[in-house]
């Protein structure tokens, strides 16, 4: 029997179950992965909006990453909204030994800012130069880069920019341009790759990005390379989005095992 590669999650609760560490977590092992999991924050949430956070003690958090990277032979982690500036500022410090996936939760798809500009900074000093892919939708890339974005090659740019700060890889996505046709670009190395995808109109997006970056995760820990990697995720996402049934009354999560 193959082993199991581990990944571990390091990110929120969504109690609602579409997003954070349960995305995450069901991701990984519908892919083939084993997921271990690290709890920043317990979220009041659904498909609605999020009625409520509490945040995790840092050191409770340090306690659980130490207790896993001990015991468990984690190779590839990968990080959601993190919410503590010393805890990004531990995560790149002690965990760049690891291969880190870092999406960088900081704005919703409405566009709404979701952390403090300060802890945008923090994020892009003390988090990217650590980072072995780092994956912002179309806003959180205009916030790292410092540019608007409003077409591919813009795109493009932007992921240069990004991979500036020190990360090794770069995926910059498409999903929140108002197009037929998106693009998801990746700067791998030196090497830029456009992933175009018919825009699949549906309600139910709810921890699509936690879904994709887990997804790269677990390919990347499995033995992949990148552009594999990145593109049979961004295909497996979209399968979701197709096939996923109507959960909740708002913006409906994926169905992960269908």
């Amino acid at each position: 029997m193959q082993k199991l590669k581990s990944i571990l999650s390091i990110a929120g609760s969504d109690s609602s179950g579409g997003a954070g560490i349960q995305a995450d977590i069901k991701t990984i092992t519908t892919l083939g992965g084993y997921a271990a999991s690290v709890i920043t924050a317990v979220t009041s949430q659904n498909t609605q909006g999020v009625q409520g956070i509490h945040d995790i003690p840092l050191s409770v958090i340090k306690s659980q990453i130490k207790s896993v990277i001990y015991d468990i032979d984690v190779r590839v982690i990968k990080t959601g909204m993190l919410n503590n500036p010393n805890l990004i500022k531990f995560i790149g410090k002690n965990l760049s030994h690891k291969k880190l996936i870092v999406d960088p939760v900081m704005v919703a798809a409405s566009g709404d800012i979701l952390v403090e500009k300060s802890l945008c900074k923090v994020i892009k000093v003390n988090l990217l130069p650590s980072a072995f892919l780092v994956t912002p939708n179309i806003y959180e890339a205009e916030i790292l880069s410092g540019i608007p974005i409003k077409s591919i090659d813009d795109q493009i740019q932007s992921a240069k920019l990004i991979k500036s700060f020190g990360a090794k890889n770069v995926l910059v996505k498409g999903g929140h341009m108002n197009e037929k046709i998106l693009a998801d670009v990746l700067l791998a190395g030196n090497k830029i790759e456009v992933f175009k995808h018919k825009k699949i109109i549906t309600k139910n997006t709810h921890g699509t990005g936690c879904t994709l970056a887990s997804a790269i995760a677990t390919k990347i820990a499995q033995g992949h390379k990148m552009s594999i990697a990145v593109k049979t995720s961004i295909d497996y996402v979209q399968v979701l989005l197709k096939k996923s049934p109507k959960i909740g009354k708002g913006n409906g999560p994926l169905a992960h095992n269908i």
